[in-house]
Formats: C-alpha cells, structure tokens, sequence
C-alpha cells in the first residue's frame, strides 16, 4: 500500500530577500515617460470621450447608462482647477501611464527581480503602444488598466508575504476600478476560480479577502442604485459594444492580435507573450501560476463576449515582469536574447512614439490621411468648429422658428462638443439620445421643430412629417473624421410629444 502527499507549496522569499527598488532607471523611464505625455497633451484637442466627460461631469449623478461616476467627477475636477485646458485634463491619465511602469518594475521586483528586470518591465510599460495612444486621452481605458497593474502588485506581493492587509487594499483598489469600469470584476471571478484551482488555494479562505472585497461592494453602492433605478442599461452597453466588435474587421477573433499588437512592436508584445509561458511553465514562478491561467480566462471570457482588446491590458503588467525576470536569469534561448537590448528599445520607440502619440502637426493629418497615424487623433481636431457650423445653421433659422427648435444629435460626441463650445455662439441648449446623454434631459414641449445632426435621418423621419437638409458640418481643416462633410436636417410637424418620443430616440448605440 502507498500513500501520496500532495506537493508542497512553494518556498516564497522573505521579504527581506527581494532585490532593491530600481529606482534609479525605473523612475528615469517614469519621468520620461510623463514628460513626452504632458508634452504633447495639448496637441490637437479634446477628444469626443473627454468632451462626454466634461459634460457628464456638468450632471454629476450616482451613476450613468454608460458607465460608473468617476471619469466625469475626475474630468469637472480637473476643468475647475483649470477651465478649458486640455493639458489639466489629461494630468491624470499623464500620471496614470508613468506610474503604471513604475508599478510594472515593483511587479518584477516582487518576482524576484533585480535591476535589469524592473527597468526592462518598466520599458515594456512604457513603450507599450496601447497605453501611450489611450494615455493621451483622460479615458476608462487608460484609468482602469493602471488599476489593475495596482491590484496585480497587491496580488502577487500578498503571495509572497502572505500580509492579509494586503487583502483588504486589494478591495479598496478594485473599489476604485469599478468606480471606472465594471470589467474588474472579470478578473477576480477568473483569478478566483484559478487560484481554488492551482493554488494559493487558501486565498479564497482568507477573511481580510471577504472584507476587502465588502469594501469593494460599498464603493460600488451609488452605480447600483442608478442603474437599479434606470433599469440597468449597463447591460444594454455590453450588447452594444458585442454588437459593434461583432461588424468589425475579424470580429472576435481579432481580440488576440489586437492585446499582442496593443502591448507594443518588438519589446511590448515578445516580452508579453514570453511572460505569459513563463508565467504557465516555470518552477520559480509555480506560486504565481494562476495569474498565467487568469490570463487565458480573460482572454477566453473576453473573445465569446465580443470585448475589445484593451479589456485584457490591464493583464500585461504581471507577464511582462516574469517575462523580464526570465530574461535576467538568463533562460531565453540565445536566438532572441537581443530582445532586451538597448538598440531594440530605441528601434521600438521610434515605431511606436510618431503611430501612438500626436507627434505631427495637424496639417499632416490633413496631407497624408492614408500614413499610419495615431488612432485618436483625427478625432481630436475640428470640435469647437463642428459647434461653430451648428451654430451658423441654426442662426439662418427664420426668427420664428428658433425659439421653436431644439438642437439633437445622432450621437453623444457632437452633443458634448456642442454642449463645451455652443455657449461661445448662443447656443445654450443640445440634445441626444445616444449613450449616457439620452438621461440628460429632452426637449421641452415648446420645441416643435428639431435641427438634427446625423448621418442619417432615418431616426427622426418616422417621427416627423417633414425632414430635409438644410446645412453641412465643416471642421475647416479638411480633416476627415466623424463629423466632416455630417449633414444638418430640420425636422417639422411632430407626430407625438416628447413624452413618448424622446423613450424611442434613447439609445446604446456605440
């Protein structure tokens, strides 16, 4: 007769045995990295997601259709301290992209890396092209990822030390990511369900791990109780967003190259993936093994739910730093140890910096529109004209019928540029449907008449007995994007009052 015991948990170093905090090139990278971005983050303008945000931040509310309440309390913020500079906006998301490489190092660190470890992972971070493009903007998608590398260092230092205090910030972080985005939840039903599997299994047993996560359900409190009284159109985004990733390029199967392509030509997206098996196959790193099967879970959930690529990125922090740590100890196979070398960093800055960051002048975007450029930057440009051609359409109204008119837009973008650059032409009032601002207010009964901008009018011609274009948006900078050359119509003869109407314009179209 045998008997089998089960294998022993791993010897994880004291906390006096991991290296020292490279702060010196670590913190070099960070400062580099938050200069370039604060630099360049008054190039072009606001994008239409910060417009959104400010005037969300106008309406502070519990919660939105869209999303939890913090981005627009973060984006009235920081116009107050400084009304009208972009700069100040996207302060946050500047810090966000620095401190994440910083965070990405103190992963490594915990894995037991030294310095050439922590300065190749805080490289990575750095270099990374999804965080660079999405750190220009004060966007959920920058906030958020830089949470989770947060509650990813929490995480793994709490494997190493087993200091249940720990526990108990990692609820207060994941308090403050779903206050930006509910996908963190995601990653603690995933990692929970690895962690019972392969271990730590004790983790789930932990009580400051119950009382972390309380913390995080009260902080969650105020989106319940508007989505509870809105009827939860949370759930109606998701479909959106499925909907939307389902009629693009590839649809759900673009979901991986896109998290490799994100993660940063070269550095970013060899480091990520060469973590990820180490992460899955390394001895060393056995106690760290259920974040490597939480990555595959995500990227799973994530690719049948139709999600976007960047839902994962917040993962990449933890399989660059084992990925780097690999590097120091020398495992590589000789055939890409030239990786992790300076040139290669060089090589892939230049790649990445001029197609994730708005380096050229606007002019170029306008000369060269098939040249690879920074994704978000076309809609950056043309807002405060975009509001200035509604409002010259609107000022050829017979004096009759503009008392009479209300301002609608197709989409929530144009109503928030119109709402932050009306008011300089007179224009005090904008309406929509779409997203979160279909819950800001309708029209009231004394509009009878509606100047709709949209591509097209289909949404407002069964509702109204006359629709015909009267006007043409024009950025004046012969920059094509969202908004240039979108038709005006006017709308008369209303077939039923807003009271039933407005229900029918609501919408989650993405």
């Amino acid at each position: 007769m045998t008997t089998t015991t089960a294998a022993p948990e791993p010897q994880l170093a004291p906390a006096s045995a991991i290296p020292a905090f490279a702060r010196g090139p670590v913190l070099t990278i960070a400062t580099a990295v938050a200069l370039v971005m604060f630099l360049l983050s008054s190039r072009y303008g606001y994008f239409g997601d910060e417009l959104y945000f400010l005037s969300a931040g106008k309406r502070l509310d519990w919660g939105y259709a869209d999303q939890p309440p913090l981005l627009p309390l973060l984006a009235l913020a920081m116009d107050s301290i400084a009304p009208g500079s972009v700069t100040m906006l996207r302060l946050p998301a500047t810090l966000a992209t620095a401190a994440g490489a910083v965070f990405t190092a103190l992963i490594a660190r915990e894995l037991g890396g030294g310095r050439r470890a922590q300065t190749l992972g805080a490289a990575a971070s750095a270099l990374c092209a999804h965080f660079l493009a999405t750190g220009h903007n004060l966007a959920t998608s920058t906030i958020d990822p830089f949470l989770w590398t947060v509650l990813l260092w929490v995480v793994v230092r709490w494997v190493r030390t087993r200091n249940d205090v720990l526990l108990l910030w990692a609820g207060v972080v994941t308090g403050v990511a779903l206050n930006v985005k509910l996908l963190v939840l995601a990653f603690w039903a995933v990692a929970g369900v690895c962690a019972l599997v392969v271990g730590p299994r004790e983790l789930p047993r932990r009580p400051m791990l119950w009382a972390g996560a309380l913390v995080s359900v009260v902080a969650l409190v105020p989106t319940i109780i508007w989505q509870t009284a809105n009827g939860w159109p949370q759930f109606g985004m998701g479909q959106a967003i499925s909907a939307e990733v389902d009629q693009g390029w590839g649809g759900r199967l673009n979901l991986v190259p896109g998290m490799v392509q994100g993660a940063g030509l070269v550095v970013g997206s060899v480091l990520l993936l060469y973590g990820l098996w180490q992460l899955l196959r390394s001895e060393e790193l056995r106690a760290y093994r259920f974040l490597g099967w939480t990555v595959l879970g995500l990227v799973l959930i994530f690719t049948i739910t139709n999600g976007r690529f960047y839902y994962v990125s917040g993962i990449y922090a933890v399989c660059w730093a084992a990925g780097a740590v690999a590097v120091e100890r020398g495992q590589p196979s000789k055939w890409w140890r030239w990786v992790p070398t300076w040139p290669v960093f060089v090589l892939s800055a230049i790649i990445t910096l001029p197609t994730a960051l708005p380096i050229y002048p606007m002019s170029w975007l306008r000369d060269h529109p098939q040249f690879p450029r920074p994704p978000y930057s076309v809609e950056e440009v043309g807002w405060p004209e975009m509001a200035a051609s509604v409002a010259e359409t609107y000022d050829r109204l017979p004096d009759s019928m503009r008392d009479r008119t209300a301002i609608v837009t197709a989409k929530y973008w144009q109503a928030s540029a119109i709402d932050r650059f009306g008011a300089e032409h007179g224009l005090t009032e904008v309406y929509s449907g779409n997203r979160g601002f279909g819950y800001f207010g309708q029209p009231g009964d004394d509009k009878d008449i509606v100047m709709f901008v949209a591509w097209d009018p289909s949404l407002i011609e069964e509702h109204f007995t006359d629709v015909h274009k009267i006007g043409l948006i024009d950025n004046g900078l012969g920059i094509g994007n969202i908004s240039q050359r979108q038709p005006i119509w006017l709308a008369t003869g209303p077939k039923e009052p807003w009271q039933t109407l407005w229900p029918k314009f609501r919408n989650l179209w993405v």
